[in-house]
Parts: structure tokens; C-alpha cells; sequence
């Protein structure tokens, strides 16, 4: 999921449960020219920096304990991560999305926009 400043939902995606998510996240970035992109360690790859290099954005990601060279990040930024951990509290707040009543994929996404566009007209 993309959220913008303030913790609101814009994109979304439904992966296979097998894939990690860092092989989703060029596709939630792709469109958009953010000036950063925030993540938690799980999306430490120098494949995804260079693709968020190539936007113009600066990747704030911190690197993962087995990276051989750290590669530092803006800590003060960091923080603002936690309005997509918000932005996910939200939606769990609708049962269906929480516990994934829906059996397809494409009717889970069609709940979870919907749940999306009662969160903006809040």
C-alpha cells in the first residue's frame, strides 16, 4: 500500500501471499514523484534505491544488520513512517478487511477501495 503525507491510502496492491514485498513496491512508486520514499528494513535492496534514485526521490530506508556497508538514512524523516502503520490501523478497523472474509483477490481489492474512500471522507 502507497499512502500520501498524511497517512491516507492512494495505492494499493494484492501480491501473492508466497512473494515479498519488496518485488511489489517498484509498481506502488511507479507514476508518482514523491521527494521521498519511506520503507522499514524489509524493503532494503539496492535494486529498489535505484529505482527510487530514478524518480528524483531519496530513499529513507534503514539498511538491514546483514548489509556489508550501512547506508545511512535521514532518522528524522523515518519517523514519519508511522502514519501508513496508522493508515493500516484504520482499515483494520473494518472487519471484513481484518479478516479477510473475501476468498478472491479481486473482491478483497474492491473492499479494500472501497474502505479507502470512506477513510478520505472522513
Amino acid at each position: 500500500m502507497a499512502t500520501d503525507t498524511f497517512g491516507r491510502p492512494i495505492r494499493f496492491l494484492v501480491a501473492a501471499g508466497q512473494s515479498h514485498d519488496v518485488l511489489a513496491a517498484p509498481a506502488l512508486i511507479d507514476g508518482f514523484s514523491p521527494q521521498a520514499v519511506l520503507a522499514d528494513r524489509a524493503y532494503d535492496s539496492s535494486s529498489l534505491r535505484q529505482i527510487i534514485a530514478g524518480l528524483g526521490a531519496t530513499a529513507v530506508i534503514p539498511s538491514t544488520r546483514s548489509r556489508k556497508t550501512p547506508i545511512p538514512h535521514n532518522a528524522t524523516i523515518y519517523r514519519c513512517r508511522n502514519r501508513i502503520e496508522r493508515c493500516f490501523n484504520k482499515l483494520k478497523h473494518f472487519r471484513r478487511f481484518a479478516t479477510r472474509f473475501d476468498r478472491r483477490a479481486a473482491y478483497f481489492l474492491a473492499f479494500i477501495h472501497l474502505a479507502a474512500a470512506m477513510i478520505w471522507m472522513r
